[in-house]
């Protein structure tokens, strides 16, 4: 299959640089190369949303369940530098 694509001068360039590093035979091996970890990129992020919204959905189930309870940010902070000042004082 033949497929004629347009890149501004900067990809261009940046394609030439490739193939001329000797890494590439052709702008049609960087062009492959580039797609191939598109994919791979896409196929991350589609994973990372699946992950994020089977994270929410389990939340707001816990929260309906009544398992989510009011957090103390001060207490849980204050806790903290208390281990961090025992720590500092070993």
């Amino acid at each position: 299959m033949s497929l004629n694509v347009s890149l501004p001068p900067e990809l261009e360039h940046r394609v030439r640089e490739h193939v001329a590093s000797g890494l590439y035979g052709s702008a049609s091996e960087v062009i492959r190369e580039a797609l191939r970890l598109f994919e791979a990129y896409q196929t991350v992020r589609k994973t990372n949303l699946a992950t994020l919204k089977a994270d929410i959905a389990k939340g707001l189930a816990d929260e309906r369940a009544g398992r989510v309870g009011v957090v103390d940010m001060g207490a849980i902070k204050a806790r903290g530098r208390a281990v961090l000042q025992t720590k500092a004082s070993d």
